[in-house]
């Protein structure tokens, strides 16, 4: 079965985006997928923090509770902090969502075979450890779906998008970490020095 096109996939998540939307992106291919979707202040790119976005993502929701916080990673950067799954079962956080570009490989590395690639299913991963809600999309109407979850606020979710392997020319944000998250803090209304 062929996958989602990455690129409409994520735009299609993010179209119509709410205000109260904060947006992390995980290493690589998402960032890229976000950037494409188009550059916003809330959205949060990170660089050389491979397994990290998950936690980043929980940082946020228990800290910004009025705002809505969607994590967009690809399904190697999730399997680095997969113990990040267990702390945000147990959190229980209203306001997270987490978004996972699947294509059961190694994009950034060449393309070998990922572990999801080789049978884990990591919505399934995610159920088992207490997630309020988890599926996996194949098509657009699921990425629709997915849209009106994400601003229901319906407790820590995570749906994997079953993604086509390619690799679309890159569409890079900027990479200035202290211009990220200056712009990220004005963004919230918190001072910038």
């Amino acid at each position: 079965m062929k996958g989602l096109d990455r690129r409409e996939a994520v735009a299609r998540l993010l179209a119509g985006r709410s205000p109260d939307l904060l947006v992390v992106t995980g290493l690589g291919s998402s960032t890229y997928d976000v950037m494409a979707a188009g550059d916003d202040d809330r959205n949060f790119y990170l660089w050389g923090a491979m397994g990290g976005a998950a936690m980043v993502g929980l940082g946020l929701a228990k800290t910004q509770p009025d705002k809505t916080v969607l994590v967009v990673t690809g399904d190697a950067e999730l399997m680095m902090g997969l113990g990040a799954l267990a702390t945000i079962a147990v959190q229980k956080p209203a306001n997270l969502v987490i978004a996972v570009l699947d294509n059961g490989h190694f994009g950034e590395t060449g393309m070998q075979a990922s572990h999801t690639g080789l049978g884990v299913a990591l919505d399934k991963v995610a159920a088992s450890m207490g997630f309020a809600w988890t599926g996996s999309i194949s098509d657009l109407a699921g990425v629709d779906a997915l849209r009106e979850k994400v601003n229901a606020r319906l407790g820590a979710g995570l749906a994997v998008l079953k993604i086509e392997a390619e690799n679309p020319p890159r569409v890079l944000p900027p990479r200035d970490g202290a211009h990220l998250k200056n712009r990220f803090r004005a963004a919230l209304g918190f001072p910038t020095n």
